[in-house]
């Protein structure tokens, strides 16, 4: 019981200096009381008073720096270290991710089952263990469920690659049992690629790589259970491949909840688009994705982005300097160069840095695809924006016009916010239909 009580305690100072700190308020506090006793008193008190000292001091270090490696917050600087955590792994191949129960599907046996053994097939010669179910099949109007943990742990790399239109596969992750998923956006947007076109994207959050393998290195801690779903909204069948890597350890109690929302606007209503309101709760905002449809000339990122955070209102306590700025670019993303010619030209730079970027350009090809969008990220990994009761983010949509005017744009937004709070959270807005997601 002892042990347990100054491990709770750790676990609320965090470091051993802040608790050697508190234990100094508290002996200032029973100095002051014993002054009032005889000198001897005194005395035989103080020296236990100092023993007891040491003795905490001794117990709070070795809890601290004797802890057991959880396995999770992984490094180039840890990797050597030991750990107790379960490495486990759920696919089409072990849609579980118990222990010995990989690759176990019979291509004869098992034959024309579907999404048992969909290669058997093709994997008929050679029998069980060589490839006979690597992935999925998804029906029109079908949910899946790709995932149902039933333990602590936290998930430490997505991986999938699905067919058909993007926009048509929605993503969905529920935590400990809840009705109402933490997690939810098209496939495509909440993996940076919107617009159902492929651009790589290389981040330490996010990698896109060719042609169309999805990868989140998000952390998402949960402590009873972890559902994934991919719901498919399409008329056509589709195909997915995939595998869900996470480790089976316990949570501590300072882990917040991941969290993902898509929206979009199409267009813009007032210029002023709300990336997410109605976060309640105590946590850290960490990622934005922004998709951007351009409907006029002219430079289109001049809008500021807000964060109104714990009660802000009319006024925001963080207010940017303008689109490219907060995605940590500069002057319209643009490079200036000569051509062979000599003539001066000026071109937007596609650019994938580990926190922020500018991955996608769609420049159109004057033809039936006639218009130009972009895709960019800013993770907040290095500088989270923490909230203790409330959050709402906007940017505006707003460009140029004559006269050295700003103009308020009517631009296509699609936004993915990523963040972390305490369960439980508010419902998110009713996703947008199948005619509404459309890339048209």
């Amino acid at each position: 019981m002892l042990i347990d009580w100054f491990v709770d305690f750790r676990e609320k100072i965090y470091q051993v200096k802040t608790f050697q700190n508190e234990l100094k308020r508290l002996n200032k506090r029973c100095l002051e009381s014993l002054k009032i006793l005889n000198p001897f008193t005194f005395k035989i008190i103080h020296l236990m008073r100092k023993l007891l000292l040491f003795f905490f001091s001794v117990i709070a270090c070795s809890l601290t720096f004797g802890q057991t490696f959880n396995g999770v917050d992984m490094s180039l600087g840890n990797l050597s270290k030991l750990s107790d955590a379960k490495t486990k792994s759920i696919s089409p191949e072990n849609f579980t991710g118990e222990k010995g129960k990989g690759g176990m599907a019979n291509p004869k046996t098992q034959a024309g089952q579907r999404n048992v053994a969909n290669a058997s097939n093709a994997a008929r010669d050679l029998g069980v263990g060589w490839k006979v179910n690597p992935y999925v099949h998804i029906g029109p109007g079908e949910t899946f469920t790709m995932a149902d943990i039933q333990e602590s742990g936290v998930i430490q790399h997505i991986w999938m690659t699905p067919t058909g239109v993007w926009t048509n596969s929605i993503l969905r992750i529920y935590w400990d049992g809840e009705k109402n998923p933490s997690v939810e956006a098209p496939v495509g947007a909440f993996f940076g690629m919107a617009w159902n076109q492929y651009s790589p994207l290389n981040s330490l959050a996010m990698t896109v790589n060719p042609g169309s393998a999805f990868n989140s290195y998000w952390k998402m801690p949960f402590r009873k259970s972890c559902k994934i779903t991919m719901e498919n909204i399409g008329d056509q069948p589709m195909v997915l491949y995939y595998q869900i890597d996470y480790a089976a350890t316990k949570v501590g109690n300072d882990e917040a909840y991941f969290h993902a929302q898509y929206r979009r606007s199409n267009p813009t209503q007032g210029s002023d688009y709300t990336i997410i309101d109605g976060i309640k709760g105590k946590g850290q905002y960490v990622g934005t994705y922004l998709a951007v449809g351009v409907n006029n000339n002219g430079w289109w990122g001049e809008g500021e982005i807000k964060f109104f955070i714990d009660g802000d209102k009319e006024f925001p306590s963080i207010n940017g300097t303008g689109t490219e700025d907060y995605f940590c670019g500069s002057y319209d993303f643009d490079t200036r160069s000569k051509n062979q010619n000599g003539t001066d030209q000026v071109n937007y730079t596609e650019f994938c840095t580990p926190y922020s970027g500018l991955h996608q350009v769609i420049k159109g090809d004057g033809h039936y695809n006639v218009m130009q969008r972009f895709g960019m990220y800013r993770w907040h990994i290095m500088d989270p924006i923490r909230f203790d009761k409330d959050l709402k983010v906007t940017i505006q949509d707003l460009g140029w016009r004559s006269g050295g005017r700003y103009l308020a744009q009517h631009s296509d937004m699609i936004s993915v916010a990523y963040w972390y709070q305490t369960e439980p959270h508010n419902p998110f807005p009713k996703i947008p239909s199948k005619d509404e997601l459309e890339i048209n």
